[in-house]
């Protein structure tokens, strides 16, 4: 799985270069694993400017999602993950940003809306901003499930930039 899933990124990376679009992350349950596939191809530093890692509430709160979004609706939910993604592409002022918030493993005592494999992610555009929901199997290990969530996220980008 994980050369499919570096394939991919090698792909979305060379179709950002040649397009000459900007993307950027805020990313929580991949840990910056999306930003880090997107850096392994040459080139890279042309179309990604920088991008967050936020693994607490307060990180993405710090970097510009909303109090009231993850008050309202829980970090782990669709409005976060769109929140997360918005605020990226504007820090950044990027043409493509992606924002994921998930429960890779054991439920986080500090967030009742956690449920092991439950992740939501959001990329937003210029012109709108889409969002998923998944279930994610266990698996056995973090990075694998990270891999599995990375492989999820490269699929709606590669329909979107093509």
């Amino acid at each position: 799985m994980e050369n499919q899933v570096r394939e991919k990124y090698r792909k979305i990376t060379n179709l950002l270069i040649e397009k000459n679009l900007y993307i950027t992350t805020m990313e929580s349950c991949t840990g910056g694993l999306i930003a880090s596939l997107i850096t392994d191809t040459e080139g890279s530093s042309g179309i990604i400017k920088g991008a967050f890692v936020t693994y607490s509430n307060e990180a993405k709160i710090m970097q510009g999602v909303p109090k009231d979004i993850i008050d309202k609706n829980g970090v782990y939910s669709e409005a976060t993950a769109i929140a997360m993604a918005n605020a990226a592409r504007s820090s950044y002022h990027a043409d493509i940003a992606i924002g994921v918030t998930g429960t890779s493993g054991n439920i986080d005592p500090d967030n009742a809306d956690s449920i092991p494999g439950q992740v939501y992610f959001a990329i937003a555009t210029n012109i709108s901003t889409k969002s998923w929901h998944i279930q994610v199997d266990p698996q056995n290990s973090r990075y694998i499930f990270k891999m599995a969530v990375a492989s999820r996220i490269a699929d709606e980008l590669l329909k979107i930039i093509c």
